[in-house]
């Protein structure tokens, strides 16, 4: 308990903490949620006990969700993840869950106390902008102008800027530069050609 706090000053602060708050046992079930939790579920406290809660997690996220938790639970490590529950309309919603184990004024380990957040407008935020990304990175399969001669490209701007600085600004693309075997023959044909030259005027200064 905090240090200055009653017990029941401790249990207000809790119930009224602008986040959904859980609390687990050392068998891993839950033995209480706090009221914004079961506001948020529109589930009763006994519903949601033991392992009634998973009830409200989303279909696709509770293999994943459930990994973490036993995965961490056993090693007693603190986890943070994000899955879709259930509000108590019947709509999801992105929830940010961090765990963290506890223990009694003795030390024990007791179970692990969790906290929620609705995090889904950032998820949604995230996206569109990944949409947005993803129409960019489309973009570049169209018609790009392309000067013959160097190979820059003409932005939106009306700038000509090399090739892999545009490419780069529109995607995840990364670039390291090689040569491709035709051009690497190219490269070596007119180096021995080179070589041929200074070798015969070399040839020519000595004699």
């Amino acid at each position: 308990m905090a240090s200055g706090l009653s017990h029941i000053e401790y249990q207000l602060l809790v119930e009224e903490a602008p986040i959904m708050i859980w609390r687990s046992t050392i068998t891993m079930e839950c033995d209480y949620f706090n009221e914004k939790w079961l506001a948020f579920t529109g589930r009763s406290m006994e519903q949601e006990m033991g392992n009634g809660w998973t009830k409200g997690v989303h279909p696709d996220d509770l293999d994943k969700c459930l990994k973490i938790y036993v995965d961490h639970f056993t090693r007693r490590d603190i986890f943070e993840m994000e899955y879709r529950l259930r509000r108590f309309d019947g709509v999801y919603r992105w929830i940010f869950d961090r765990g963290a184990p506890y223990s009694d004024p003795e030390g024990n380990f007791k179970g692990y106390i969790g906290s929620c957040i609705d995090v889904t407008e950032r998820i949604e935020a995230l996206v569109v902008q990944k949409k947005a990304h993803e129409s960019e990175v489309r973009e570049l399969r169209g018609f790009l102008p392309i000067c013959s001669y160097c190979k820059k490209i003409r932005n939106d701007k009306n700038y000509w800027e090399q090739i892999e600085s545009y490419i780069s600004s529109h995607s995840d693309a990364l670039f390291s530069h090689s040569i491709c075997p035709e051009c690497a023959a190219v490269v070596m044909a007119k180096f021995k050609k080179e070589k041929n030259v200074l070798d015969r005027r070399t040839d020519r200064s000595e004699d």
